[in-house]
Order: C-alpha cells, then sequence, then structure tokens
C-alpha cells in the first residue's frame, strides 16, 4: 500500500488519499444536494397537487422533450443529469428525452477546455454537436417507441415513495429530504470507490489505456465514459487538450459520460433490465458518434 501511495503522489504532485478522494468525492456529491432536493419537491408536488393535469399537459407537448432535455443537458454542470434520471422514472420525461440529456451533458467538459487553450469556434462546434447529436437520438428513440406502440407515457411517482418508505403525511418537504437524503449516501458511497480506483491506479496508466489506438481507443473510451462520476469528463477533456487523444476519443467518452445521471437511474429505476438497455444505448452511441467525427473530418472542421 505504501509503494502505491508513493506511485500515485509522484504522479499527481503529492496530493494525498484525502484531498483526492476523500475531499473531492464529498464536494462531488454536496453540489447535488440543492439538484436533489428541488427534483424531489417538484416531484412530491406534482405527486399532490398537479398530477393530473401535468399528466395531460404532458400527452400534449412531451414529443418537443428530447430538444428541451439536450438544450439544457449542455449546461456545464453534474446536476441536471441526476435530475432527469429521477423524471424519468417517474415517467415525467419520456426516454428519448433522458437520452438526449445525457449524450449532450458535457459535466466539466467547457471549463477544461477554455482553461486549455482551445479556441473559441472550437469549443462552440463540439458543444453543437454534442447537443444537436443528443436530440437527433432522442428524438430516433422516441419514435421508434411510439411506432411500436410504447411511446405512451403516465407520471408514476408513487414507486419512488413506496421504494423509499416514505411517508407524505409529514408534508411534501420532509418526503423530499428523505429521498435527497437516501441517493446522497448510496452515490457518495459509489464516488469514494470510484475516487480511490483513479487513485491507485493513475492517470497515467489510464492514459496509456487509450493512446493511439484507432477504434479500440473510441471503445475504452466509450466504456469509461459510463463510470458514474464528474471526474471522467475532466480526464478525457484533459487527454485531449494535451494532445494525447483525437477529439472523436473524446466525444466517444464524453457522449457516454452522463455523470452521476446513471448511478441515480440505477438506483431509483427498479427495472434493472431497462437501465441495462439505457446504458448500452449510451456506450454505443458514444463509440458511433464519436467514430463518425473523426472518420467524416467533422474534427477537422470544427479545429
Amino acid at each position: 500500500m505504501n509503494f502505491l501511495l508513493h506511485m500515485h503522489n509522484t504522479e499527481t504532485g503529492g496530493h494525498s488519499f484525502l484531498e483526492e478522494v476523500l475531499l473531492h468525492g464529498a464536494l462531488e456529491t454536496l453540489k447535488l444536494i440543492p439538484f436533489l432536493f428541488l427534483t424531489y419537491l417538484l416531484m412530491e408536488f406534482i405527486e399532490h397537487r398537479a398530477k393530473g393535469g401535468l399528466n395531460r399537459f404532458i400527452e400534449r407537448s412531451g414529443s418537443f422533450g428530447p430538444a428541451v432535455g439536450g438544450l439544457l443537458g449542455a449546461i456545464p454542470q453534474c446536476g441536471f443529469s441526476s435530475v432527469s434520471s429521477n423524471l424519468y422514472t417517474g415517467r415525467v420525461i419520456s426516454l428519448g428525452t433522458l437520452v438526449a440529456v445525457f449524450l449532450s451533458t458535457s459535466d466539466e467538459m467547457l471549463p477544461i477546455l477554455i482553461g486549455g487553450g482551445m479556441a473559441p469556434g472550437t469549443v462552440i462546434g463540439i458543444l453543437a454537436y454534442k447537443t444537436l447529436a443528443g436530440i437527433t437520438v432522442g428524438f430516433l428513440i422516441d419514435l421508434i417507441l411510439r411506432l411500436g406502440g410504447g411511446g405512451k407515457r403516465k407520471i408514476n411517482i408513487d414507486e419512488l415513495c413506496e421504494r423509499d418508505g416514505c411517508n407524505c403525511e409529514g408534508g411534501i418537504f420532509k418526503s423530499a429530504l428523505k429521498h435527497t437524503v437516501n441517493i446522497t449516501a448510496f452515490v457518495l458511497v459509489i464516488t469514494l470507490a470510484i475516487n480511490s480506483l483513479v487513485f491507485f491506479i493513475g492517470e497515467s496508466r489510464l492514459e496509456a489505456l487509450i493512446y493511439d489506438k484507432p477504434f479500440i481507443s473510441h471503445l475504452i473510451a466509450a466504456i469509461f465514459g459510463l463510470l458514474p462520476n464528474c471526474a471522467v469528463s475532466v480526464a478525457l477533456t484533459g487527454f485531449y487538450t494535451e494532445g494525447l487523444i483525437t477529439m472523436g476519443t473524446m466525444l466517444s467518452g464524453l457522449f457516454s459520460a452522463g455523470g452521476v445521471g446513471l448511478l441515480v437511474l440505477f438506483r431509483v429505476n427498479k427495472n434493472l433490465k431497462e437501465n441495462l438497455a439505457i446504458t448500452a444505448i449510451l456506450m454505443l452511441s458514444g463509440l458511433a458518434l464519436g467514430l463518425l467525427a473523426d472518420i467524416s473530418g467533422l474534427t477537422a472542421l470544427i479545429s
């Protein structure tokens, strides 16, 4: 263990386990709490005050969900993907909208690109490609589901209360707080585990997995992107700005990287097969869209 600590301290400039794993993990999780609480508060309000009216609204306007989700997902933050996972579990939004959010989510990509000295046109091009691709895939998914008779949605927030043993007699604030505490504890444990793994393996070894390996690098990046942690977008974008991977490889990972949204989805949605299918959609979409960007010459155009 001492050897591993010394090895990683050499790579990270002496940053300690406390700083790299515990402190960063706690801060990442704390940033989610306001998003989670407001989401559950909204869902409790829907459940108790506006459920019927919102169902009718969704039936009339839900087909535009992927466009809205893709645009909101492009905002650089870690929270909206977790919000979307909760809304999808309650069937407030469609599967296409959820996927659009995940694919367009950039987490920490934008500040890393800017800090890495990328030209404004390149940054805008990357954001536009991620957003448009996310919206397109989202619309295609909803269209396929509607053609197959599975596109209708009905708000089903009750199952969230049943799962967490929520007693709504205490009011919507108490209920929303209980949901938030349960999810926050779960996210914190998983985040600390992932941070520990990265700490002991070392970033240089992660770089070696995807350096100068066409196709394989895209596949590895797409799988790496599935790790439910905002640090994934930091690492992938950093590798790109340092010239270690192509733009398409970075995009393969960033398309499949939904921050902690995927983690929250597995926690709140009890349909495991559905969760695995969504995971597969994200990975395959990331692989295809990243490869397309490199092969088509789009990355050269954006650069």
